[in-house]
């Protein structure tokens, strides 16, 4: 038997019977064999195509025509959000599949695949985007992708800042990035660059972004100059590591003025201990003080802390230089898959274990456990060291919230109860994800859902009763009801 099989006549008559009916709009011959149309609203350009075809290629479409709404009765689209170069693309691409990329529309195109969940484009686009990055569009491209939550090439971004730091942080475009964007990039502990270099070019970021002439004296500003700059660089500052500064340095950036108070006045500690080469002296005041200055830069690459109370609040519950010094991001479900097996295969067994869960309305919270998640049933609770689940003790673990919208709740930390110490976290291979307490909250096999009875392993907010809705949705705005948009899982 042979099989003949002929990819690109096939391709070929597909691209032709969608390109000669929309070419010629006056076209009637073939017209009855279209069945649905859509226009693209900026130049009122029209485009007939196959329901069959548009739902075999796109699951937004195959959603829409399986729910029957509105489009699907009148037979028609209308896109507001779409050039119509853009779209007559990708409509050849559902028919002949073949598109030309190129830099003027890759990025509309991968827009566009992310709305209308066309995944082969999203991940072609995306890696073409990945491939010609450079510094000059990075940082656009950075924004435009953060905006409309392009998750790929939001890490393809960060990823090619990484790897090029030392360089970008000495181009104009490095002036461009947003606050956040620069503090999540400054938190990354694999960075290595000069700290006092790294200092001046944030001084250089923040009198561009309160539009202070680049060419003026640091030393000559006047005073409203300095406190403008002050308040741009107040929540970046804390990401410099002052006390590997030389004594000159730290001199220079004293007399410039353009940093906080509480932090020059530290820094002049800092320098007479120095000056008195006093290692041991110098080591224990280091120790003691609390002030920003003084932090080591993170590996905390985290796409759901971006608030620096958040981080901080962290740093502060979980107490553990150690932890947060060496921490990794082990496991993002965006990036590696939203599976509980595989996030098992992943996290299992790494001792201290901090999760962190974003709902989709935007609430989060997460725990903290000092054992881990251990497949070893001799670390479980002994009543269900048979059963193929389990409870693992740990007196130190505990829960956390951290965005609350619904109470507007400030961030907040739960220990556990006396005596529930043997039910702090839950294992359970197959069938669950990362879960605290007996059902406090739990996530269910595709780390999708899950629920939340927080009150029975650990201690609740002041004045709120268990088993109460306000109990019940205090974590993730619900009992049962709430989805979750991203877990991550940090561990050493």
């Amino acid at each position: 038997m042979t099989t003949y099989l002929n990819l690109k006549k096939l391709s070929n008559d597909l691209k032709n019977l969608f390109q000669n009916q929309n070419q010629n709009q006056n076209q009637k011959e073939e017209e009855s064999y279209f069945d649905f149309e859509i226009i693209c609203e900026q130049n009122k350009t029209s485009f007939k195509t196959h329901k069959s075809i548009l739902s075999s290629r796109s699951e937004y479409f195959k959603s829409l025509f399986k729910s029957k709404m509105k489009e699907y009765q009148e037979n028609k689209l209308i896109l507001k959000d779409v050039s119509s170069s853009i779209l007559s693309s990708i409509l050849n691409y559902f028919y002949s599949g073949k598109i030309e990329i190129n830099l003027e529309n890759a990025i509309q195109i991968l827009i566009f695949s992310s709305k209308y969940l066309i995944d082969e484009l999203i991940n072609v686009s995306s890696k073409f985007i990945k491939n010609n990055l450079e510094f000059e569009t990075v940082v656009d491209i950075l924004k435009s992708s953060d905006s409309r939550n392009l998750t790929k090439l939001i890490d393809y971004s960060y990823q090619f800042i990484f790897d090029n730091f030392n360089e970008f942080i000495k181009t104009p475009f490095f002036l461009e990035l947003e606050e956040n964007h620069l503090n999540l990039i400054l938190s990354n502990g694999e960075i290595q660059i000069n700290e006092f270099e790294l200092f001046q070019s944030i001084i250089k970021w923040g009198k561009h972004k309160s539009n202070i002439n680049q060419e003026k004296e640091n030393q000559k500003l006047e005073k409203k100059e300095k406190e403008k700059i002050q308040d741009q660089i107040s929540n970046i500052i804390d990401k410099i590591r002052f006390v590997t500064f030389s004594n000159k340095e730290i001199a220079d950036t004293l007399q410039e003025e353009l940093i906080p108070n509480e932090i020059s006045q530290q820094l002049m500690k800092l320098l007479i201990m120095k000056t008195q080469k006093n290692k041991e002296k110098l080591n224990q005041f280091i120790e003691k003080q609390n002030s920003l200055i003084f932090k080591t830069r993170m590996k905390f690459n985290s796409t759901i802390i971006q608030e620096k109370e958040h981080f901080d609040k962290l740093e502060e519950w979980i107490n553990d230089n150690e932890f947060f010094s060496n921490m990794k991001l082990g496991y993002s479900a965006k990036k590696d898959g939203f599976n509980c097996k595989k996030w098992h295969d992943t996290c299992d067994n790494k001792g201290k274990t901090l999760v962190i869960i974003k709902t989709k309305n935007n609430y989060i919270f997460g725990g903290f456990t000092l054992i881990g998640f251990t497949n070893d049933n001799s670390k479980w609770n002994e009543k269900y060291i048979n059963k193929g689940y389990g409870y693992i003790p740990d007196s130190n673990a505990f829960i956390f919230s951290l965005r609350n919208d619904k109470n507007n709740r400030n961030p907040n930390k739960f220990s556990i109860q006396a005596g529930r110490e043997q039910y702090a976290i839950e294992y359970d291979y197959s069938d669950c994800g990362p879960s605290f307490g007996d059902g406090d909250f739990d996530l269910n096999s595709n780390l999708k859902h899950g629920f939340s009875n927080f009150g029975n392993t650990y201690n609740l907010p002041e004045g709120i009763e268990y088993k109460t809705d306000e109990s019940q949705s205090y974590l993730a705005g619900s009992f049962d009801k709430w989805e979750v948009d991203e877990l991550e899982t940090f561990f050493i």
